[in-house]
């Protein structure tokens, strides 16, 4: 079992080239992936298969990946005409696009956004992190459950930003995750934010985490995700760290590959995959 899992950010529009804008990266790297023969399935699909749940087994994942956005802003979900480079389309669209190519050899297309939940920290987000025009509303999470195509699921509660005026760290340490060390701080971020996302989206449970920045600290890998399972609810939770997901691999620390980071080019993507 080594699955790699792939991120992008529906928010990095800073151009429109591969480089620069992950909505063009997403539909290049879906076209290699169709190429190559690779398949795309649930990243809850390859949890259950990593703890053992279910019927998902390890030794079934041979040429196998999985998708995930971070932070949930509108441009996952709507095509957005950007003022300066010009209609984006959905990463749900591209989705959608790379299923009706791949037919029959991708039945279980599937993409996990992990969003930031707190309405009033995306309400302050839109406007220092993109453009000020209200694209990071949550109205389209509960249309992304029922679809079935996008799973939602958090990416914490503020994500400690550190152009929010005030996050749940106790100290006003932000701009890291890695200051969330204490139950008081890790059950506002965590918690609260599993609650509020599964009263949004009716009839499903939230059971995966994606740390802002990719940090964590020490407290919440070893002591509260563990730990308090029973009030957070979680089940895993992820890194960044550019490696495949394997079946030594601790549920609380698990590895994604970043566009724009860990590859720059359709090229760069496959020799990554070449070398799993």
């Amino acid at each position: 079992m080594r699955v790699p899992v792939l991120t992008y950010h529906g928010l990095n529009v800073n151009g429109t080239d591969y480089p620069s804008n992950d909505h063009v990266a997403l539909r290049e790297d879906l076209a290699l992936i169709r190429r190559l023969g690779w398949r795309v399935v649930p990243l809850q699909r390859v949890v259950e298969a990593l703890l053992g749940e279910g019927d998902a087994n390890a030794d079934s994942f041979a040429r196998t990946l999985a998708i995930s956005f971070d932070d949930g802003a509108w441009f996952d979900w709507y095509d957005l005409e950007h003022p300066s480079h010009g209609v984006q389309p959905s990463l749900a669209r591209l989705m959608r696009e790379h299923r009706a190519q791949a037919g029959v050899a991708a039945p279980d297309v599937h993409a996990t956004s992990f969003v930031i939940v707190s309405p009033d920290a995306r309400a302050i987000l839109d406007r220092t992190c993109m453009i000020g025009r209200g694209w990071w509303g949550d109205e389209w999470w509960p249309e992304a459950c029922a679809e079935g195509l996008i799973a939602i699921e958090s990416h914490s509660w503020d994500h400690n930003h550190d152009t929010l005026p005030r996050t749940a760290q106790r100290d006003g340490r932000k701009g890291t995750f890695r200051n969330i060390d204490t139950w008081a701080e890790a059950d506002l971020e965590l918690r609260q934010a599993s609650e509020w996302l599964d009263r949004q989206c009716l009839g499903r449970r939230t059971s995966l985490l994606a740390y802002p920045y990719g940090e964590h600290s020490e407290y919440l890998v070893r002591e509260y995700l563990p730990g308090f399972a029973h009030e957070h609810g979680l089940k895993a939770a992820f890194t960044t760290g550019a490696a495949p997901i394997e079946r030594t691999s601790n549920p609380w620390l698990l590895p994604r590959y970043v566009c724009g980071h860990d590859w720059r080019a359709p090229g760069e993507l496959e020799s990554l995959l070449g070398n799993l």
